[in-house]
């Protein structure tokens, strides 16, 4: 079926996984308002969270069949836009699984916590799709406002009002570069649509110093928003006092809504100004992948460690952007889709062992975990080995795509600086498990069983069994990440052939 999306009727059909979750993110509103809290009213909420998300994929999978008329629209119907719909809600479902028996024990406002959390996915799904920069704005926003709440939703801890402060504080400021290199490049180009700026840029129309300035106050923005070094300051402190499960959506979901954003941007508007901007992001990669694993090598809070590890990752990611091909960009979705799963399976088990309180957040309080809990323990060493970019794990399979996009640009400095820091990372990520498999439990913990609800369980389960069966079949998934990316520039010879 194709749809011209000049026409109103046609462009809402675009909006249907966005507007699907919009409808169900106020039904929890007014179901949470209309019947009296409780731990059944919060499990419920939950549970009729993950099915809009399902209702939400459902329209996600049927847009497959319509075909969009012409690239002027404000939000493209794209193969890249429905895979990065399947990652955000991939992310949004799995986020609320590990949710369900959090919010319970901390009683917290579940009605706010989920329809928040849905919301965010909406501004994410807006912002992997737009093809105008004020679009990316306003998805930017409608996520950042319903994550500063998150963070800062349980009144109770003061960790979690610090960090929703932190974060919004810089987020704010951080928002401010982004509209100040939108409108440099207005200035520039005459248009914040993507494909308009990118016409502009190819034709030489565009104004040269207004283009770097707001290619440089954008990628500002950018950075802050995927945790690149040296934007990346607020990322441990926010991580470490926020709520465990929003910790483990801003990990995954917030990072890749902003990392489909930046390549969208990078490889369609700002295709024909690629020696302006290549060499910065260069330089951001080797900082954020050097200095972020240095330091995640020395933090005794699995929180803070996983933090960096994060930051780590965004390095690795941000090569997919620098070498600017087909490889590369195939590697970067299907990185986003490996990543989603191993960091929410690894904040699933820190939310199990951290307690009521959360005060089991240090690394020596694994020791002995692998024995006393097995199941978990060998969950949860495969989560860290994937993380690490152990072979036969996803983790690995998406290094290597990454590798590959990088080498066929001839970044080889950049690819030996991605591999020896992921050799690096090795050692944070086996210290966990030396912990858990090699010393032994405090006697005050030792054999205190562990309760897996049945949602955190179908997370885990979820998580390891999509991280093996992509270390060994990833193909399929390649593929179909490929061919998402393909035709995704909108002038000249498309991504492959743009590296140095």
């Amino acid at each position: 079926m194709e749809l011209d999306f000049s026409n109103q009727a046609h462009f809402i059909v675009a909006l249907a996984p966005e507007i699907i979750l919009s409808v169900w993110g106020i039904a929890i509103l007014l179901i949470g308002v209309s019947r009296p809290d409780g731990p059944r009213t919060s499990s419920d909420l939950g549970w009729l969270s993950v099915l809009g998300i399902l209702v939400a994929a459902l329209a996600n999978g049927w847009l497959y069949s319509v075909t969009e008329v012409g690239t002027d629209s404000m939000i493209a119907l794209d193969r890249f836009a429905l895979f990065s719909n399947w990652i955000l809600l991939s992310g949004a479902a799995l986020a609320v699984l590990i949710s369900l028996s959090y919010v319970q024990r901390q009683g917290l406002q579940a009605a706010e916590f989920y329809a928040l959390l849905i919301y965010s996915t909406v501004g994410l799904m807006i912002m992997a799709a737009a093809r105008d920069l004020i679009v990316i704005f306003l998805g930017l926003e409608i996520m950042s406002i319903a994550v500063y709440v998150l963070a800062a939703i349980n009144r109770r801890d003061p960790r979690s009002a610090e960090a929703g402060l932190k974060y919004f504080l810089l987020g704010a400021f951080s928002t401010g570069f982004f509209l100040y290199g939108i409108a440099l490049l207005y200035g520039a180009t005459g248009s914040t649509h993507i494909s308009a700026i990118a016409d502009s840029i190819a034709s030489g129309n565009a104004h040269g110093a207004l283009l770097v300035f707001g290619i440089a106050l954008l990628t500002v923005g950018f950075a802050f928003k995927v945790s690149a070094v040296p934007f990346h300051m607020w990322t441990p402190d926010v991580y470490e006092g926020a709520p465990t499960p929003v910790t483990a959506y801003m990990s995954v979901a917030v990072k890749a809504g902003a990392f489909l954003a930046f390549l969208r941007v990078f490889a369609v508007a700002f295709e024909g100004a690629y020696e302006s901007w290549w060499a910065i992001l260069w330089w951001l990669s080797v900082l954020t992948m050097v200095v972020a694993n240095f330091i995640a090598t020395v933090q005794v809070s699995i929180k803070r460690m996983l933090a960096y590890s994060g930051i780590a990752h965004a390095g690795y990611l941000m090569v997919a952007i620098v070498a600017a091909n087909e490889t590369a960009s195939a590697g970067l979705l299907f990185y986003l889709l490996t990543y989603t799963l191993m960091n929410i399976g690894a904040f699933a088990i820190v939310i199990l062992v951290s307690g009521q309180g959360e005060d089991r957040l240090q690394i020596e309080e694994y020791a002995g975990f692998g024995w006393s809990q097995p199941l978990l323990g060998v969950v949860f060493t495969v989560l860290l080995l994937s993380l690490a970019g152990f072979p036969g794990t996803g983790g690995f399979m998406a290094k290597v795509f990454l590798l590959q996009g990088a080498m066929e640009a001839n970044l080889v400095y950049l690819s030996v600086v991605l591999v020896l820091t992921t050799v690096a990372s090795y050692w944070y990520y086996l210290r966990v498990a030396w912990y858990m498999w090699m010393r032994d439990a405090p006697p005050d913990v030792a054999g205190e069983p562990i309760q897996v609800p049945f949602a955190m369980r179908l997370a885990l389960i979820t998580s390891v069994v999509l991280i093996v069966y992509l270390g060994i079949f990833p193909g399929a998934t390649l593929e179909l990440a490929r061919s998402s990316v393909s035709g995704l520039s909108a002038v000249g010879p498309g991504l492959i052939g743009l590296g140095p």
